[in-house]
Order: structure tokens, then C-alpha cells, then sequence
């Protein structure tokens, strides 16, 4: 009787290739954490995050039952900084929400109708992206003016260049493929095929690319919070945490070095992840 090997599924597969990277594990695990510290920031806050306590500025971890101590209004730093993640998140995965929905379809369009409408895109991305990406955010943020919500439309827009230039360099190669070729000559519409047939391929690098991205989007967000463009105090931002403790370095560093290493951390998560995202996914890796 002949036996036959079964052949693991995809998910299987993915999953095996992703565990097995342990730089990747431990990024999906400081993701994690951070995923949950902003949902669950409710229930892990002993304190509200603006309630002030000017008879217990400063002090330090563990004082006072505050874990990780307070700043200089009394704020307990541990509430501030689980709710700052709900800040992060939200920008985060906003701001790249914005920049793929965006860059993509003009990635899309400039890719695989070329001529003078891929050059003309394209000569306008190379323009936005020729701004430092900072630059072009403090740009927006003063023309827009601070709040959440122009904090996600700032970043986003600088977001743009980078998906639509991934983008259009996947369509190139997929619109070649001889499936393409079959369903253009079976009288599919250009747009259903560049939407159900070539998007659909460039799923996996769009997937990889945007989870990088939400780390570059935290470290904007952080910064224009940092430099007063961005998250607007009392409301916890990491940045603007960072930016009330760099005046008490000296008496209280606590509060700089915990709002730090939140940046750091889940910047750090979301890139190794990344990069194990990336392995799991590609074909040519092996199991």
C-alpha cells in the first residue's frame, strides 16, 4: 500500500517559521505587551492618568504605592504611560492606515498603466519624500495644528511615498506573470484585474512593509509630542511624557527613562517582528 506524506498547511507552515526565529518571538511578545497594556489600561491603572497630587510630586519608583513613581504634578507615571500606549497604538496604526490606503492605489495605478500617469506619480512622490520625514510632519502639523487626529493625518501623508514606491515595484514584476496575461485576454476589465488579481499578490510584502511602518509612526508621534506639535498635555503621550521629565533629570529621571524605554521597546517589538514576518513569509525560506 502505497503511503503518502501529508503536506503541512500554510498556517503551519508560517507559524513554524515564525517561532522558530527567536529574535521574532520576542518581538511579537514586547508587541503583545503593548498591545495589552493599551486595552487593558483601565483595569492595570490604580490611578487616573491626568488626576494631579501636588503633595507627592517626584517621587520615586514604588513610593507611595506608585509603581513607577510620579512626575512633577503628582501624576502616577505608571497610568500615564499604559494609556500613552493607547496614544501610540492609535497613531500607529492610523497614520500607516492612512499612508498604505493612499500610496497603494497610487502605487497600484502608476505600476500597471505606466506612461505618463506612472511618471507623473511617481515624480510627485520622489517630491514629498525628498522632505525629511520629520520635517515634512512638523511641516503639516503647523498648517494643521495639534490634536490626534492631525497627528495621524501628518505622519500618514509622510507615509505615502514609501508604500507607493514598494507598491509599484511589485506590480512591475506580477503584471508580467503569464496569469495576468490569460485574464486580460479573456476580457477582464483593467480594474478588476489590477484589484482581484495583481493587489492580492502584493499582499505580503504590503503586510510586512506596514508593520515596520508603525514603528517609524510611533517615533514621529513621540517626537512632535516631544517637540509640542504633537499629543497636547494633560491628555499621556510617550513623547510628551519624555518631554516633561527631560526638565527633572537630575532629581527625578524616572520619568524620562520609563517614557524612553516604552518608545524603545515596542519600536524594538515591532522591528524584530517585522523582520520575522518578513522571513516567515517568504517562499524561498526554508522550513
Amino acid at each position: 500500500m502505497e503511503v503518502t506524506a501529508k503536506t503541512p498547511s500554510l498556517s503551519k507552515v508560517f507559524l513554524k517559521k515564525l517561532f522558530r526565529n527567536k529574535l521574532a518571538t520576542v518581538g511579537l511578545v514586547l508587541v503583545s505587551i503593548m498591545v495589552l497594556l493599551a486595552i487593558l489600561a483601565p483595569v492595570l491603572a490604580q490611578y487616573k492618568p491626568n488626576e494631579m497630587a501636588m503633595n507627592s510630586t517626584l517621587l520615586k519608583p514604588g513610593q507611595e504605592g506608585h509603581l513607577l513613581g510620579t512626575d512633577n504634578y503628582g501624576r502616577d507615571l505608571f497610568s500615564r504611560i499604559v494609556y500613552g500606549a493607547r496614544i501610540s497604538l492609535i497613531v500607529g496604526i492610523g497614520a500607516v492606515a492612512v499612508g498604505a490606503a493612499i500610496g497603494i492605489f497610487l502605487g497600484l495605478i502608476a505600476g500597471y498603466f505606466g506612461g505618463l500617469l506612472d511618471s507623473v506619480i511617481m515624480r510627485f512622490m520622489d517630491a514629498l519624500a525628498a522632505f525629511p520625514f520629520i520635517l515634512l510632519a512638523i511641516t503639516l502639523m503647523t498648517v494643521l495644528g495639534t490634536g490626534l487626529v492631525n497627528v495621524i493625518i501628518a505622519v500618514g501623508i509622510g507615509n505615502i511615498p514609501g508604500f507607493a514606491r514598494m507598491i509599484r515595484g511589485q506590480v512591475l514584476g506580477v503584471k508580467e506573470e503569464l496569469f495576468i496575461e490569460v485574464t486580460e485576454s479573456l476580457g477582464a476589465s483593467k480594474w478588476r484585474i489590477l484589484f482581484r488579481h495583481v493587489l492580492p499578490n502584493c499582499l505580503t510584502p504590503i503586510i510586512v512593509y506596514a508593520t515596520m511602518s508603525v514603528a517609524g509612526a510611533i517615533i514621529s508621534e513621540a517626537a512632535l509630542s516631544f517637540l509640542g506639535l504633537g499629543i497636547q498635555p494633560p491628555t499621556a503621550s510617550w513623547g510628551n511624557i519624555l518631554k516633561e521629565g527631560k526638565d527633572f533629570l537630575v532629581i527625578a529621571p524616572h520619568i524620562a527613562v520609563f517614557s524612553g524605554l516604552a518608545i524603545l521597546l515596542s519600536v524594538l517589538g515591532l522591528n524584530l517582528f517585522g523582520d520575522g514576518l518578513r522571513d516567515a513569509l517568504d517562499p524561498k525560506t526554508k522550513i
